[in-house]
């Protein structure tokens, strides 16, 4: 399964938002630090769910960042979160 795969399932799963986007931005750093080659190393996660609402910034990170996983979250180099409650 690929990475953007498993991160759609695991938020969907623990989330259920009203909108989700899992964008891969591994051919934006193509050749740069962390570029393992594989073009899954950089993502950008776009999503709004109301589990979010009542959360600090951290909060909200804090929670995505479980809900991924630490396995997941060791295959890639760079996740930039844009969170907000719905």
């Amino acid at each position: 399964m690929a990475i953007s795969d498993e991160i759609n399932l695991k938020l969907t799963t623990a989330f259920t938002p009203t909108s989700l986007d899992v964008l891969n931005e591994s051919h934006l750093h193509a050749g740069h630090s962390g570029d393992d080659g594989s073009g899954e190393s950089h993502f950008r996660v776009v999503i709004k769910a109301a589990a979010f609402t009542d959360m600090t910034r951290l909060a909200r990170h804090r929670a995505v960042h479980a809900a991924l996983g630490a396995e997941l979250i060791g295959k890639i180099h760079a996740l930039a979160l844009e969170i907000d409650g719905a």
